[in-house]
């Protein structure tokens, strides 16, 4: 039987809430909303998928900071908190992996998530949270199959701060460009996104060979 709160106690629970909001949000990761329905969208092929919680030790966050090569805004982006990374199956094969991460758009957060196979190639491209007149344009699907593909790699030689470099992302054309912010910050989340799974899976594997 479920006990009842007295209504003094929900409302001054519910106000300090509120004014702990904003720290509350640095102290939170990033999940899927609706995992049962978000993997088998994002990765089609998945079966079945495992929640694992990974935590950036003091040497690991640095080296996310060194390769990122510009400083975390920590409202937006804490690196203390455990990341939510969907470790996705096919039958009983480990197939891949869906990871997302917060950032702070023009408008306000920002939630991106990216599906990665085993080598650590994009498969599929989603932002979950995003307030901006535009975030239609930047969630259609069209937009989502530029980053199909792409790796860690294509980052080492495009910096999606300045926006200047090479290769396939320096050809990838902002939809809405009376948002240049958030079409920037979109391509920083997902170098950041990249990262972090780079650190807290991939090196390790590669590292365990």
């Amino acid at each position: 039987m479920r006990a009842k709160i007295p209504g003094l106690i929900l409302t001054a629970a519910f106000t300090l809430l509120m004014l702990m909001e904003i720290p509350a949000l640095a102290a939170t990761g990033c999940d899927l909303n609706f995992p049962d329905r978000d993997v088998p969208r994002l990765f089609p092929e998945s079966t079945s998928y495992k929640s694992k919680y990974l935590g950036l030790e003091e040497n690991a966050m640095k080296v996310v900071l060194s390769r990122l090569g510009e400083n975390f805004r920590v409202l937006y982006e804490p690196l203390y908190v455990p990341y939510t990374v969907y470790e996705i199956y096919t039958g009983e094969k480990n197939a891949g992996y869906i990871h997302g991460v917060n950032h702070k758009g023009q408008y306000g957060g920002i939630q991106v998530f990216i599906a990665q196979d085993l080598e650590g190639r994009i498969k599929s491209f989603y932002i979950q949270k995003m307030t901006s007149p535009s975030a239609g344009k930047f969630r259609s699907a069209e937009f989502g199959k530029l980053f199909v593909g792409l790796s860690l790699e294509d980052f080492d030689v495009f910096d999606p701060v300045s926006g200047k470099g090479s290769g396939r992302l320096a050809q990838i054309v902002n939809p809405a460009p009376d948002s240049e912010t958030d079409f920037y910050s979109v391509l920083r989340a997902l170098k950041k996104n990249l990262i972090i799974m780079d650190v807290l899976v991939f090196s390790p594997k590669r590292n365990a060979q």
